[in-house]
C-alpha cells in the first residue's frame, strides 16, 4: 500500500525530483561513493599530512604522491578482467567490488605499524598497493553505477556518487588528522579503515545489475572497448574526449594535490586542518552535491560543465589568496582600511595571520566549485561510455582524468620550491583555462540534451 500511494503522489513519485533524490538507486551511489572516496583521500591528504609532519621533504612527499597514484592512470591495462572474470562467482560487479574492499580495510590498518622515516620503502609499497585496490574497486564501482542509473538520472546519480566521495574525505583529512593529534598513527590507521564497512556490506546486499553484453573472451574485453569507441565517435571525435577529459580538472587537481602540505606550512595546525575540513568543508559539499545534482536534472551536463567548471576554477584563487596574505599580512587590514574611509565598511580592523576565518572560507568555496565541477565531469564521462563495454572505457577516461593528481603532481614539489605557493597556485589557475575552452567544441552550451522526463 505505501509503495501504490508513493507512486500516485506527485511529490514522491519515481519520476519527481523527490522521488529520484530519496530512490534506492541514489542510496546505493552515496554508500558506494563513500567507499570510492576513503582511500584516495587517505593517499591524498592523510598520508602527505603523516609524511610533513614526520619530517618528510616536499620532493619527496611529491615523488611518493605519484607513485602511489600510478595505479589510477593505469587502471585501464586490467579493466578488461573485470569485464570479463566473475572471480567471487557473485556477480562481476559485486566479487571485484567485496574483494577490493575487504584488501583496503587490511592494508590501510597495516600502516601505523611503520615509520615513515626508518621504513620509507616498506610505506612506499603498502600505499602503492592501496592505490591499485583502489583504482579496481574504482573500475568496479563506476561500472555499477553506470549500469544501474539511467541516462537522465547520471547527473544526480554521480552528484550523489562524488557528494558521499567527498564526505569520505573528512575521515581522512578531518577526523583522522584531528586524532592524529591525540592517538598514535598505530590507532590512527585502523580506525580509518573501519570506515571501508559501509562499502563492503553494501557490496554483499546489492543486486548484480543486468547484463547487456558478456565479452567471450579476454581479447574481445580488451580490443572491443578501444575500437567501438574510436568507430562511435570518429578518430578526431575521440581524440578531442580523451583531451577535454584531460584538462577540464587539470588545474584543480594540480592545485589540491598539495593543499594539506600547503595549509601546514602556512603555519595552521593539524586539528585547525581537520576541524575546518570536517565541518565547513563537509557542509559546503553537502549543500553543492545537492544543489548540483537538481540543476543537472533540470539543466542537463552540458550547461552543468559550464556553470560548475567557472565555479571550479575560481576557487584555486582562494589559495593565491592565502599564499599572498602569508607573505603580505597588511593585505587585508589594509583592504578593510581602504573600504572604511569610503564608507563601505565599518566594522573594526583586526585581523591576525594564520586565520581560520580565512582558511573556513577557502575550504568551503574550494569544497563547493570542486565539488560540483567533479560531479558534472564524472557524468559526462559515463555518457560516453557504452553501455557493453562500460567498466573499460569509463577506467580509460577516469584514468585520463587522473594523470595531473598522479603523475604530474610528482613536479608540484619541484615547481613550490622554484615558484613559491603564490605563484604556483596562479600557473594551477591558468592551467585550468584550455579546459575550460574546449568546452565550446565538447559540450556546446544551447546544445540539446535529454535531460530527463
Amino acid at each position: 500500500m505505501p509503495d501504490k500511494l508513493a507512486k500516485e503522489s506527485g511529490w514522491l513519485s519515481e519520476s519527481s525530483v523527490i522521488g529520484k533524490i530519496f530512490s534506492r538507486r541514489m542510496l546505493i551511489c552515496i554508500v558506494l561513493g563513500f567507499s570510492s572516496g576513503l582511500p584516495l583521500y587517505l593517499l591524498i591528504n592523510l598520508i602527505s599530512a603523516w609524511l610533513r609532519s614526520s619530517s618528510v621533504d616536499l620532493e619527496d612527499i611529491g615523488i611518493f604522491s605519484a607513485v602511489a597514484g600510478v595505479p589510477y592512470v593505469w587502471k585501464f591495462l586490467w579493466a578488461p578482467l573485470l569485464d570479463r572474470y566473475d572471480i567471487l562467482r557473485r556477480g562481476r560487479r559485486r566479487s571485484w567490488m567485496l574483494l577490493t574492499q575487504v584488501i583496503l580495510l587490511i592494508l590501510i590498518s597495516l600502516l601505523g605499524f611503520f615509520d615513515p622515516v626508518k621504513s620509507y620503502t616498506a610505506v612506499l609499497v603498502i600505499c602503492t598497493l592501496i592505490a591499485v585496490a583502489s583504482a579496481t574497486q574504482d573500475v568496479a564501482l563506476d561500472a555499477y553505477r553506470r549500469e544501474i542509473l539511467p541516462d537522465n538520472e547520471l547527473g544526480l546519480g554521480n552528484s550523489m556518487f562524488i557528494n558521499a566521495y567527498r564526505i569520505a574525505g573528512m575521515i581522512p583529512g578531518g577526523l583522522s588528522l584531528i586524532l592524529s593529534d591525540s592517538l598514535p598513527w598505530v590507532l590512527v590507521f585502523p580506525l580509518t579503515a573501519l570506515f571501508m564497512l559501509p562499502g563492503i556490506i553494501a557490496s554483499l546486499v546489492v543486486r548484480e545489475p543486468a547484463t547487456e553484453h558478456l565479452p567471450r573472451t579476454l581479447l574481445e574485453s580488451v580490443v572491443q572497448p578501444f575500437a567501438e569507441f574510436v568507430r562511435r565517435k570518429g578518430i578526431l571525435g575521440a581524440l578531442g574526449v580523451i583531451a577535454f577529459i584531460f584538462l577540464y580538472k587539470f588545474g584543480d587537481n594540480m592545485a589540491t594535490a598539495q593543499a594539506t602540505p600547503f595549509y601546514i606550512d602556512m603555519g595552521y595546525t593539524k586539528t585547525q586542518i581537520g576541524m575546518v575540513n570536517k565541518v565547513v568543508g563537509l557542509w559546503s559539499m553537502v549543500l553543492g552535491g545537492i544543489v548540483g545534482g537538481i540543476l543537472m536534472l533540470k539543466i542537463g551536463i552540458n550547461k552543468a560543465l559550464w556553470l560548475f567548471g567557472i565555479g571550479q576554477i575560481v576557487t584555486i584563487l582562494g589559495y593565491v589568496l592565502i599564499a599572498h596574505v602569508w607573505k603580505h599580512p597588511d593585505f587585508i587590514p589594509g583592504i578593510l582600511n581602504w573600504l572604511g574611509s569610503q564608507g563601505i565598511y565599518s566594522g573594526s580592523v583586526e585581523f591576525a595571520f594564520p586565520s581560520v576565518f580565512l582558511l573556513s572560507l577557502v575550504v568551503g568555496a574550494e569544497a563547493l566549485g570542486a565539488g560540483l565541477g567533479t560531479a558534472c565531469f564524472v557524468a559526462y564521462m559515463c555518457r560516453e561510455t557504452n553501455r557493453a563495454y562500460v567498466a573499460t572505457q569509463l577506467a580509460l577516461f577516469t584514468a585520463l582524468s587522473a594523470i595531473p593528481r598522479t603523475v604530474c603532481v610528482a613536479f608540484t614539489g619541484y615547481a613550490i620550491k622554484w615558484a613559491g605557493w603564490e605563484n604556483f597556485f596562479i600557473i594551477c589557475y591558468a592551467l585550468a583555462i584550455p579546459g575550460m575552452v574546449m568546452l565550446i567544441y565538447i559540450a556546446p552550451f544551447h546544445s540539446k540534451e535529454n535531460i530527463g522526463e
